[in-house]
């Protein structure tokens, strides 16, 4: 099978069920967001690799869970109003997203300052995917109320995990957070 079909050179792309639209049209630049965040994800991935992470194993896992399940928020904002969508996320993908945040928190210092993005190219990656998942998040909501609450909860969760995976992932990795210091510039 060929990677091109050439279906698209004329700037259109096939919705779930074969529907044309724009390749600019809000659903296709809502699961493509998706898409981007997934790569984002695996980029962060793959820098820690062959790092040492105290339970890798089971955040490995854990991402790829969160990766998969990317690919069913993707399909179920490429399913057009009205039709039936063949992958819906579930409760237990939010509540999975919830536990995961809820442990790797319990690792890491309080914050009481806002913290600059970066650290370990892993954290610095799963910051970038934070701020994609937040555009998918927006990308959603214009699709408007069509679109099944809870892919909305996974989104909003997701962006909390990656941050949370961020600050846990440099914590782990010996790497100091840059907090932001108000009027001073040095």
């Amino acid at each position: 099978m060929k990677i091109y079909t050439k279906t698209g050179d004329k700037g259109t792309t096939s919705l779930v069920y074969g529907q044309r639209v724009s390749k600019s049209d809000m659903r296709v630049e809502a699961y493509g967001t998706c898409d981007e965040a997934n790569s984002m994800i695996g980029l962060a991935l793959s820098h820690i690799k062959n790092e040492f992470l105290p339970d890798q194993q089971e955040f490995m896992k854990t991402f790829h869970r969160i990766q998969t399940v990317l690919f069913h928020v993707g399909a179920e904002l490429a399913t057009p109003s009205g039709k039936e969508v063949k992958w819906k996320v579930a409760q237990e993908e939010v509540d999975h997203l919830e536990a995961a945040i809820d442990k790797w928190e319990e690792e890491l210092p309080q914050l009481t300052n806002f913290i600059l993005p970066g650290g370990h190219p892993s954290g610095a990656s799963f910051h970038a995917a934070r701020t994609i998942v937040r555009r998918a998040e927006r990308k959603a909501v214009a699709i408007g109320e069509d679109v099944n609450p809870l892919v909305m909860s996974y989104l909003n969760r997701l962006s909390d995990l990656l941050f949370v995976a961020a600050r846990y992932v440099n914590q782990q990795l010996g790497e100091t957070e840059e907090t932001l210091h108000q009027n001073k510039h040095d």
